[in-house]
């Protein structure tokens, strides 16, 4: 039976590709050809390169491994390259990384499109692959694993994936492709299996060498992942009165939302201290998990001369899926726009790019619940009919959990139900109020505008000595909604945020040009810092005949994004704000860590409902452990990277890339939550601190005072058994280790120890028929996020495809599946189960 479900599964995760495009039917899979392997790379040194000798480790994935992969998406496919990490928090929201520190809404990592940064301004990272092409026409992608800061801004310190697309010059064709499948197969949480479909569209034409033009159309429907963890987050909040697992009243479900520290009560009921917490909904009630993404570009290209280059190009797109950062959102009729304007010759690359963005109709999912609680009935009156309701049912059953139980039906009489017109009518109408302490609205329109230049000094002056200058420009510009953000100098104007950086690289070869040294420096400068310099060191060695050794050492940084610097969210009594001056003046002098505030609260139940101490009592003997906040704030992330790497070709059969790294972390960008007593009066600071009704709530971002190493390598294996077979492997290692005061603050790591990939492939092995098969395995690992702690099992994925092409046609059929055993897993706590 199980060997049935998974032959259904197989064949119900179809994907028909038609391409309307050139095939060369004599190609053998890429990674046969030498060349293939010393094409030239551009995103590790900005300058032509070779993939083999090049100083710093980058991968390379091209159009014929993208086709021959099994893979939904070229995005997908990148998740099984060497140290690449993949988190799902949707279908349509992927998350990329490499070395460690990963997050749903990864700042530490840059993705482009042609050189072009495509992260969003608000978030300050990329929203998966929204404004890049489809696979039709994308060229190659060129992954670097480890910071690239030094040559491409402060964002790049965990790495960075540049997407090239086709030249229309070089590519001109009509092509389009059809994908169709199914997921939700036997999903444990009841959705029947739902219809998935993505259409993409490219057409390119030149004319004299002199015009060109391309168009690509993409629309993607379907079902997303369902996020239904329901483990306990606060299970020991009653531990002091025996009420644990089901008997709890404090629970707070992972993907329940309303029942949260703000949304919870410490009761005195017959002489004891209960944690209750309101009901809250779960995620699947408040949300529409419809997906739905339609994007486009659409490019204009002039030569001036033979080898100068002019284009323009227009992306936009408009979503509909689910988002993730400290708490879910839904993304609705979500607008992302950008104009890129650039410019190249052998001596100068100049672009200028505006990305503009608007979160149309999204709500915060956790907001959402909450508010319609409170909506029904105020807290002060939830809990004062839940304490009646206790009382009058404790004096007929004894049973304390019974009487808790039977209290909470009694102060939920009449709450919406999910499904109702009621309920509907309610979480639409929240879901369009731009306060998140009364509604839900995510409510941004944001701008980013950048502008850089790079110039070949050193052929320019035509020495042997490669030279190479270069400057960028950056401004964000925020319309102030009043609850995301707001302008704290100027209450009428945008928020802007600005910064400027240069660089300067010079690499020359030595010793019979075995051995290249590269030196690189640069310098950047945020308004609210001081400038920061970064420089790198690299060298590389030419033992012998596509044989290389390398070495390299870079010093990166990263100012705060927007978000970090500037957020003024109120949600559920708790306000999220930046951790710039500007923004949080006198809050971390004046606040309590929340973390003591837990231990005192905890302590304090104990005494009374264990030890028999008055409430007054227990805040006197336990007052010792509330502790002032020692944070401050905001200063830029720092880190070092060392790394020594070697890539060998042998034979044309054989290719080896091995790397191994060792990073130092310090001045982590991270959070910490703290309260303001309503009161100067010492005495009356523990009272306050109990009550969250006489307490400033804030979440604020501050710098880690933990010094972070971590350390990791990686050997990806690629060997051509024939003309037609074919096999690669790729495997990753990566630790964490925390010194000094390992105070916690710290990103968590939320890494992988292990990730290997391996694959089979096949090529035209009988007529034209192929077929590759894959596996990748996923060692568990500890997520840490403000939004849940734990750990996360082991994954284990097998893919596999089938394909056929036409003869004397230009038709290419691909079926297959991902995850073809169907063994639900979760790429990261809080997210969706994926099947």
């Amino acid at each position: 039976m199980q060997n049935k479900t998974y032959l259904i599964c197989f064949l119900l995760f179809v994907t028909t590709f038609l391409n309307a495009q050139n095939t060369d039917n004599t190609l053998i899979d890429s990674i046969s050809r030498k060349d293939s392997l010393q094409e030239i790379v551009v995103s590790a040194s900005r300058i032509s390169e070779k993939l083999l000798s090049s100083a710093v480790s980058i991968s390379k994935l091209d159009a014929r491994q993208i086709q021959q992969s099994p893979a939904p998406s070229f995005f997908d496919a990148v998740g099984a390259m060497k140290g690449v990490q993949m988190i799902t928090p949707s279908m349509g929201f992927k998350i990329l990384n490499t070395r460690g520190f990963s997050n749903t809404t990864n700042v530490r990592f840059v993705q482009m499109v042609d050189g072009v940064d495509n992260q969003t301004p608000h978030i300050g990272a990329p929203i998966a692959n929204v404004l890049i092409a489809s696979d039709l026409d994308i060229e190659n992608v060129e992954v670097i694993q480890g910071v690239a800061s030094v040559l491409y801004g402060m964002n790049a310190t965990n790495g960075l994936v540049n997407f090239m697309t086709k030249n229309p010059f070089h590519s001109e064709e009509l092509s389009f492709r059809e994908q169709v499948g199914v997921n939700h197969v036997n999903d444990a949480s009841g959705i029947s299996a739902k219809l998935f479909n993505e259409s993409s569209l490219r057409w390119a034409k030149s004319w004299n060498n002199k015009w060109a033009v391309k168009v690509n159309l993409g629309f993607m429907k379907g079902y997303d992942w369902i996020a239904d963890n329901r483990s306990d987050l606060n299970a020991t909040a009653n531990i002091s009165t025996g009420l644990t697992g089901a008997d709890n009243p404090a629970a707070d479900p992972v993907n329940g939302y309303g029942n949260e520290s703000s949304d919870r009560k410490t009761v005195s009921l017959s002489g004891k201290n209960y944690v209750v917490a309101r009901t809250g909904y779960y995620e699947r009630e408040v949300v529409d998990y419809g997906l739905q993404n339609f994007k486009g570009d659409a490019s204009v290209y002039y030569k001036p001369t033979e080898n100068s280059e002019l284009s323009y190009t227009f992306r936009t797109a408009l979503l509909n899926n689910v988002y993730q950062r400290a708490n879910r959102f839904r993304l609705e009729n979500y607008y992302l726009a950008q104009n890129v304007l650039q410019y190249k010759n052998p001596l100068l690359q100049a672009k200028f790019y505006i990305t503009d963005e608007n979160t149309g109709d999204s709500y915060n999912l956790r907001s959402a619940a909450e508010n319609i609680d409170r909506n029904f009935k105020p807290d002060n009156i939830w809990y004062s009919d839940f304490s009646k309701a206790f009382n009058a049912d404790l004096k007929t059953n004894p049973n304390v959990a019974q009487a808790l139980s039977a209290a909470r039906r009694a102060a939920d009489a009449g709450r919406p139900q999910p499904g109702t017109d009621i309920f509907q009518h309610k979480l639409d109408s929240l879901s369009q109020i731009n306060n998140w302490d009364i509604g839900a609205a995510l409510r941004v329109k944001a701008h980013l505008l950048h502008t850089e230049g790079v110039f070949d000094l050193g052929k320019y002056l035509k020495t042997t000595t490669n030279i190479q200058v270069g400057a960028d420009f950056r401004e964000y510009i925020i319309i102030p909604d009043g609850n995301y953000f707001i302008n704290p100098v100027d209450s009428g104007s945008n928020l802007v945020y600005t910064r400027y950086g240069a660089f300067v690289q010079t690499s020359k070869d030595f010793l019979k040009d075995k051995l290249r040294i590269s030196l690189a420096l640069r310098v950047d400068k945020n308004q609210y810092f001081d400038a920061k310099i970064s420089p790198r060191v690299t060298a590389v060695y030419n033992i012998g005949s596509d044989n290389y050794v390398r070495f390299s050492y870079q010093d990166g940084y990263r100012y705060p994004s927007i978000f970090e610097g500037f957020s003024n969210i109120n949600s559920g009594g708790v306000k999220r704000i930046g951790g710039l001056r500007i923004m949080s003046n006198g809050i971390f002098e004046n606040s309590w860590l929340k973390s003591s505030i837990d231990a005192f609260k905890a302590a304090v139940n104990t005494d009374v409902n264990s030890n028999g101490l008055s409430q007054s009592a227990a805040f006197d003997k336990e007052k010792n452990l509330l502790q002032r906040n020692t944070y401050t704030y905001l200063q830029p992330e720092h880190l070092n990277s060392y790394e020594l790497g070697y890539r060998v070709l042998i034979g044309n059969k054989l290719f080896i890339d091995f790397d191994a790294y060792f990073n130092n972390y310090d001045n982590f960008i991270a959070q910490v939550e703290a309260s303001v007593a309503n009161t100067n009066d010492p005495a009356l600071i523990p009272a306050s601190l109990f009550d969250n009704n006489k307490q400033a709530r804030y979440r604020l971002w501050t710098n880690s005072k933990t010094t972070v190493y971590n350390y990791g390598g990686g050997l990806d294996l690629r060997y051509v058994l024939s003309n037609k077979y074919s096999v690669s492997g790729n495997v990753s290692y990566a630790a964490l280790k925390k010194t000094d005061q390992n105070d916690g603050l710290e990103d968590g790591f939320n890494t992988p120890t292990w990730m290997i990939n391996t694959a089979f492939n096949a090529d035209k092995f009988f007529k034209n028929i192929s077929f590759n098969v894959s596996a990748k395995y996923q060692s568990g690992y500890y997520w840490q996020s403000f939004l849940v702690n734990g750990d996360v099992p082991s994954v284990f994925n097998l893919d596999c495809y089938v394909g056929y092409t036409f003869k004397n046609t230009l038709l290419n059929i691909k079926a297959g599946g991902t995850n073809v055993l169907n063994k639900y897993y979760y790429s990261f706590l809080g997210g969706p189960q994926i099947g």
